[in-house]
């Protein structure tokens, strides 16, 4: 009999620690750490046993194979299948993550209701909810009638028996960290039991042909709980971004094998669920349409897509002898920055003054080329007077004060004439 020993896991980041402390080595987090029960090799897993006879080979196959690939399962939603990359891959696996509430359940029972009606098999598979709480909401958004095969179970062996019994096309599993295996030994969303839950059903997709997509949760810094590892295992990974009081939602690409890792998805919140925002280059934007000072508006690019959106800016006397930096969609450091070439090379002085910086309608700025908007919208706050009407600022703002330029030109100006 294996010797059970005990291992101390970060929740974090799955770093492996032989004793107890209070910071994980791994990535600096505090009271992380948790004890997992682990038999034979690190993670938990059983070890094979000694002299066992494996069968089968590994087979190659020609870099020059000319094998025509799988059709790719077009969802009918224009946002979706852009960020996807023309539609879902089979055999393939989808990681998605957002935070709670923002719409990520709801979005994957509309794709399963659409696919369904389409004629495939879909299977949606909830460890969260009850069944009469899906079936409320499908019938909230109107896909009740639907032929989804619904079920809530959180053991992954029965999940997988069902799978291979049922073999489906398309497979929902929300979330991936309330599965848990009998291989380990740790409770349900552990390090250990999400990396291996998620190993097993990457594995199944790959075999059975399906496309599989699993929901994860995210941590206060916005990355997806668990171990990284899992991003590694997937194929594809999406985050569902936005604001909960805005009606706006993001679908972002940040790992796409088979597609584009900058494009989004825009969606709007609506009584009966997400929808294809109508014209996404212009949610972001003021709804005067009023140029006021402390103003800008950015031509943003998102993969192929322009989308325009209103800096906002306000420079106040500070009243406290440490003047607030405030920031809600750009980096606060790039922030810092401008305001030291701003004073250094433009001669305006705002270390004594209140700044507060937002990206309206919860869209978040990330483009380098957002300096110039940024800078604008402070230069007129300060100025208390309004920048020229109708006008778009985009450009890279050196340590030096020059302005750089950045790609795609033609497109930016074209959607911002295109607007007005």
């Amino acid at each position: 009999m294996a010797k059970t020993t005990t291992t101390h896991v970060c929740q974090s980041c799955g770093t492996v620690h032989s004793k107890w402390s209070g910071k994980c080595d791994g990535c600096g987090e505090w009271n992380t750490l948790v004890e997992e029960a682990a038999s034979g090799p690190p993670g938990g897993l059983k070890a094979p046993k000694s002299g066992a006879k494996r069968t089968g080979k590994t087979e190659f196959t020609a870099l020059n194979d000319t094998a025509e690939p799988p059709a790719r399962i077009v969802l009918g939603v224009k946002e979706l299948d852009r960020v996807f990359g023309g539609g879902l891959v089979p055999a393939s696996a989808t990681l998605i993550g957002g935070d709670p509430g923002i719409g990520k359940s709801t979005l994957l029972l509309q794709v399963a209701a659409r696919l369904s009606r389409n004629g495939l098999n879909v299977v949606y598979v909830s460890g969260e909810a009850a069944t009469a709480q899906i079936q409320e909401r499908a019938a909230r958004l109107k896909v009740a009638d639907s032929p989804v095969n619904l079920a809530t179970e959180t053991d992954l062996r029965k999940i997988l028996s069902a799978l291979k019994a049922q073999k489906p096309d398309f497979v929902v599993i929300d979330s991936i960290q309330t599965m848990w295996s009998d291989s380990l030994e740790a409770a349900p969303g552990a390090v250990g039991q999400v990396r291996a839950c998620a190993q097993e059903l990457t594995r199944w997709a790959k075999k059975s042909g399906a496309a599989l997509v699993l929901v994860g949760h995210v941590t206060k810094e916005g990355q997806i709980a668990g171990p990284r590892v899992v991003e590694h295992m997937v194929d594809t990974v999406f985050y569902f971004e936005g604001e909960r009081g805005h009606q706006f939602r993001i679908l972002r690409a940040v790992k796409n094998r088979f597609g584009p890792t900058d494009e989004i998805g825009i969606f709007e919140m609506h009584q009966y669920g997400l929808a294809p925002a109508t014209e996404p280059s212009a949610l972001f934007l003021s709804s005067d349409g009023e140029n006021a000072g402390g103003a800008a508006v950015f031509a943003a690019m998102e993969g192929s897509r322009p989308v325009l959106a209103e800096v906002q800016a306000h420079v106040a006397n500070s009243t406290k002898g440490t003047p607030r930096r405030s920031v809600v969609g750009w980096d606060r450091a790039r922030l810092a920055m401008l305001l030291a070439v701003l004073e250094a090379r433009c001669a305006v002085t705002l270390a004594g003054r209140d700044v507060y910086l937002s990206v309206a309608g919860g869209y978040r700025m990330s483009e380098p080329a957002g300096d110039l908007t940024a800078a604008a919208a402070l230069l007129t706050s300060a100025a208390n007077t309004p920048g020229p009407r109708k006008s778009i600022f985009f450009g890279e703002v050196a340590l030096s004060g020059a302005i750089r330029p950045v790609a795609r030109l033609e497109q930016r100006l074209k959607e911002a004439e295109r607007l007005g």
